[in-house]
């Protein structure tokens, strides 16, 4: 594998029939303050009435705002695709396009089906539980202006409770650029935090429901694309990341997910054989970690809960 800055192409998938269509903004715009970012915010909404208000509202609030947002409700059956229209009404006409799926199909399928239908040139992703800071696309941005060969660019994630302010930036920001092997997930790359170019060759792997993410960004870094992170918090999770419910929830198919990535990632040439051992070695360090923190952080809640009876 080549450890030059020259893109390297090694998995190409075809681009979707709409692309000959669009005609995106330059894929390096210039931004300036209070412009619109040529972004288009993808996030995938499973039964999410309850919180998908404020993670819109956080987009809305960014001091440089996305050219769009897509809301794509994953087949919930519930009432969340008419909360969604209810959510796009409170905004300009047009600036959140509502995408219905007619069945479920997990997380990878709703990404991509936001990802087709996007009109600019980069593409954020949010989860409909998550919030962003409102420096963040101002931030990214202006160090993909700053550095035009990154394709993907990341950042830090904190959790916090829904009332508390937005996390502090810290100084100097810096972007620091990826080294091309997998062990740089150890440092992992949450998928809220993520800006990456509209056009790049890779798409979630629609069979995964767990560690899908983790996929597409080893496939995209590991493939030769410039890679960055801020060393900024700018989005929040509003629970655990993992251990605590929805698919992230069971920790034992998260870690047997995840194995499953570096195994398809070393079929695929991707990761060489030495790379890949180390790699399933540090990931079971790391399985073993967040059993013991969860069991903690269950032990604690139940004593709390004892003492308040």
């Amino acid at each position: 594998m080549s450890h030059t800055d020259d893109v390297i192409h090694r998995t190409e998938q075809p681009k979707t029939s709409g692309d000959a269509q669009r005609e995106p903004r330059p894929l390096h715009a210039s931004i300036h303050g209070g412009d619109t970012a040529p972004v288009s915010v993808v996030v995938p909404c499973f039964r999410c009435a309850h919180t998908i208000g404020q993670a819109v509202a956080s987009v809305a609030a960014q001091v440089v705002r996305p050219a769009e947002v897509l809301l794509v409700d994953d087949g919930s059956g519930d009432g969340t695709l008419e909360a969604l229209w209810s959510v796009a009404r409170d905004y300009p006409p047009g600036w959140v396009k509502v995408v219905a799926m007619p069945r479920n199909g997990g997380p990878s399928a709703a990404r991509n089906r936001g990802w087709e239908q996007a009109s600019q040139p980069w593409i954020a992703f949010l989860d409909a539980d998550d919030t962003w800071h409102p420096q963040k696309l101002k931030l990214q941005m202006k160090a993909l202006a700053d550095d035009p060969q990154i394709a993907l660019i990341a950042h830090e994630m904190n959790v916090q409770s829904r009332s508390a302010p937005a996390p502090a930036l810290h100084y100097p920001l810096q972007v620091r650029v990826l080294p091309r092997h997998l062990l740089m997930l150890r440092s992992p790359l949450p998928t809220a935090s993520i800006v990456l170019r509209r056009d790049l060759p890779f798409r979630f792997d629609e069979a995964r429901w767990r560690a899908e993410d983790f996929m597409l960004w080893a496939q995209i870094l590991l493939s030769g694309y410039r890679c960055a992170k801020l060393n900024q918090v700018l989005a929040s999770w509003h629970k655990p990341p993992f251990g605590a419910g929805g698919l992230s929830g069971d920790l034992t198919a998260m870690y047997e997910a995840a194995v499953d990535v570096r195994k398809t990632l070393y079929e695929q040439g991707l990761l060489p054989w030495w790379q890949w051992q180390l790699a399933d070695a540090m990931g079971l360090v790391r399985y073993a970690r967040r059993r013991v923190l969860t069991f903690k952080r269950r032990h604690d809640g139940w004593l709390l809960a004892r003492r308040s009876a």
